[in-house]
């Protein structure tokens, strides 16, 4: 069944990004009933407010994604969705994720305040600085990983968050690859009238920073696994034994990335390919048994 054009503006399959927020509530030292519930709050908050940034991303760049050869089909771009009523859905979506942050207090409220800020400094200006682009999508999962620990209570272990950190950013330059080379193929050699700052990329220079950034988060898991913080919530080092699920997901996608052309969309990839969600799934139920 299709969906509804703002069923489909609203990115529901991106909510699988939010797991970040329940990092805290897997990892942390024994969460009871109310540390699961407050995380759940923080999914919700973090997915209202998230559509939210959806739609004000397909509103700022209506005229580049109708020069798009794939985004020109987004509800926005191809007409589906008036431009009013997305104005009126970004406003009530973003007021609703602020709503349900600060049932949790103030310091939770602040953080989906904070996510909102940096996606429209990046929507506004900041996307077209290389790097620094890449930096604030990275920020933008930091703060889920935030507000689900911090955020409701939860300590957050320093290695996990670097580890975090890494990955946001491995995947960030995967996408950029992804974009470059779509566009490269598509024959459309202007990258600026679809996204300016892929002018300032190569793949030679994508290629290194992804492979710098995976060894990176590869190595922070594999730390923050060993490290005498964690064995000391957990009591155990079997935690390490959850390391070749992470190496073999990060192969994997770079496999898709550069064989399948992957890399657009990590929640898409991520729900499409069968090797994924079974090393996802390994990964997470291995977690669970060791740390319950």
């Amino acid at each position: 069944m299709k969906m509804s054009p703002i069923v489909r503006l609203l990115r529901p399959h991106q909510y699988i990004k939010n797991g970040f927020v329940v990092l805290g509530v897997v990892f942390g030292q024994s969460p009871g009933l109310l540390d699961v519930f407050h995380a759940g709050v923080a999914f919700v908050a973090f997915c209202l407010a998230a559509s939210s940034v959806y739609v004000f991303n397909d509103i700022f760049d209506v005229e580049s994604d109708r020069a798009h050869p794939t985004k020109c089909r987004r509800p926005i771009a191809s007409g589906e969705v008036s431009l009013p009523l997305a104005w009126v859905l970004c406003g009530v979506l973003a007021v609703l994720g602020l709503g349900a942050a600060l049932s949790l207090g103030w310091l939770a409220a602040l953080m989906i305040a904070l996510y909102l800020g940096l996606n429209l400094a990046y929507s506004l200006r900041l996307k077209h600085v290389v790097i620094l682009d890449v930096f604030l999508i990275s920020a933008g999962f930091m703060l889920r990983i935030l507000i689900g620990t911090a955020g409701i209570g939860i300590p957050p272990s320093q290695w996990l968050l670097l580890t975090g950190l890494m990955l946001t950013l491995f995947l960030g330059f995967t996408k950029r690859r992804a974009e470059l080379i779509r566009l490269q193929n598509s024959g459309l050699a202007d990258r600026a009238t679809v996204r300016r700052v892929l002018e300032n990329y190569s793949p030679a220079m994508l290629d290194q920073l992804t492979g710098i950034t995976a060894a990176c988060a590869i190595l922070s898991y594999g730390l923050y696994t060993v490290s005498p913080e964690t064995v000391r919530i957990h009591g155990s080092y079997a935690l390490f034994y959850t390391l070749p699920f992470v190496v073999y997901g990060i192969f994997r996608y770079l496999f898709l990335l550069h064989h399948r052309a992957g890399g657009n969309d990590t929640a898409r990839d991520l729900l499409a390919d069968r090797h994924l969600i079974a090393t996802a799934a390994g990964w997470l139920l291995l977690s669970v048994l060791i740390l319950r």
